[in-house]
Order: C-alpha cells, then structure tokens, then sequence
C-alpha cells in the first residue's frame, strides 16, 4: 500500500461479508455501494463466510472495520466469533458493526462484546457512512 500524502486523508478500507448459511445479501450489497460512493475502499467477501476468512480477509487487505450482515437470527453467535478471533489476532482495531434483522433486546449485549454499531432495518445509508467515519477516525 502506497503513503498517503500528509494533506490527503487515508481511504477508510472496509470488509462487507455475510456470515452463516442466510442466503440473501441484498442489504449488504446496497451498504457496500453506499459506502463505496462515499469514497471507502469496499471488499465485499460475500454470502456463507465463515469467521475465519472473514478475520483473514481483514487482516490481508488492512481492513480498517468489518461489517457483517445477519438476518437469520444467528447474530450473538457470529459477532462473538468474529470478535474473539479479532482479539486472538491482537486486531481488535479493526471496528466491527454490522447490521440486519437484529432484535433490540439483543443491543447492549452486541455492544458489550465489543460490536461498535448496530443497524437495523430501516436504518438510513448515510448513519452507516457517518458511522465508519466518526469510528475509524479514532484508528488513523
């Protein structure tokens, strides 16, 4: 990866992925376009990722967050995955959210496990542009 020049922010680079067997990537794909159009390097891994390669593919390419998208209501299970192999990799950096069919009861304990942003149905593209941007500022 090639310097940034001092005046020029670095591209915010984000892995998009669907963990599990849900078969349908709709969500994620628009999420991807709408973050590629505000100007982040998008890396979309696609449907039936598993945590492995979704932590792997994050660590080649540098990845500055990972967003998963759930909708089979396996999400505890998932995001507890992925974010015990971020800490096993000492990547815990990496700013992990996501969204999908997410019941709100379910929120704090996302939060608690390190999850830093949770959208769900109904949510507007431009919160999770504003998201990335406010969060990953931290990391740069």
């Amino acid at each position: 990866m090639e310097p940034t020049p001092p005046n020029k922010p670095r591209t915010l680079r984000i892995i998009i992925a669907k963990p599990g067997m849900d078969g349908h990537d709709r969500g994620a794909k628009i999420i991807a376009r709408a973050l590629r159009d505000a100007g982040m390097e998008v890396i979309y891994l696609g449907l039936r990722q598993t945590a492995q390669s979704i932590v792997h593919a994050a660590i080649q390419e540098d990845a500055d967050a990972i967003g998963l998208s759930i909708l089979s209501g396996s999400h505890m299970h998932h995001f507890r995955e992925v974010h015990q192999l971020l800490e096993a990799q000492n990547a815990l950096d990496i700013v992990l959210f996501g969204g999908g069919i997410i019941p709100e009861e379910d929120l704090p304990a996302l939060l608690e496990l390190g999850v830093r942003g949770v959208f769900t149905p109904g949510a507007h593209t431009a919160e999770v542009v504003a998201f990335l941007q406010e969060n990953v500022r931290e990391k740069i």
